[in-house]
């Protein structure tokens, strides 16, 4: 996927407010079902301690690749996701089958939307 131009299919993930273990827990999972602007080995850079963290991918919603398991979590993750309306239902749905999602906030626009949400372990 490039990494310069984005799609309709194009969701921006922004993960915060957790530990690098979680955000890459995460990311692998929404990795395992959609094509992403990063290799599939990378991994969120760990950045000095006491300092609020930010791990943003892109992933292709357009082909799914299949469906993640529950993935456990540490602790909490937001996460705010951004793209065309079809593209964040399917990367939504990714989410859901994989985490527990609990508070959630959404602003749409003209042919974007942004979710907000908290995850956490599912069961």
């Amino acid at each position: 996927m490039s990494a310069t131009k984005r799609t309709t299919a194009d969701v921006v993930v922004e993960l915060s407010d957790c530990s690098r273990d979680d955000a890459r827990t995460v990311f692998a999972v929404l990795g395992d079902a959609f094509a992403c602007d990063r290799a599939d080995d990378h991994a969120p850079a760990q950045t000095s301690d006491g300092h609020p963290s930010v791990w943003t991918t892109t992933f292709d919603t357009s082909r799914e690749r299949g469906t993640a398991p529950a993935a456990p979590l540490a602790g909490q993750v937001t996460a705010d996701i951004q793209g065309g309306y079809a593209a964040v239902d399917r990367l939504h749905e990714a989410l859901a089958a994989a985490f527990a999602i609990r508070g959630e906030a959404t602003a749409s626009g003209d042919g974007e939307k942004d979710v907000h949400l908290t995850l956490t372990s599912s069961g």
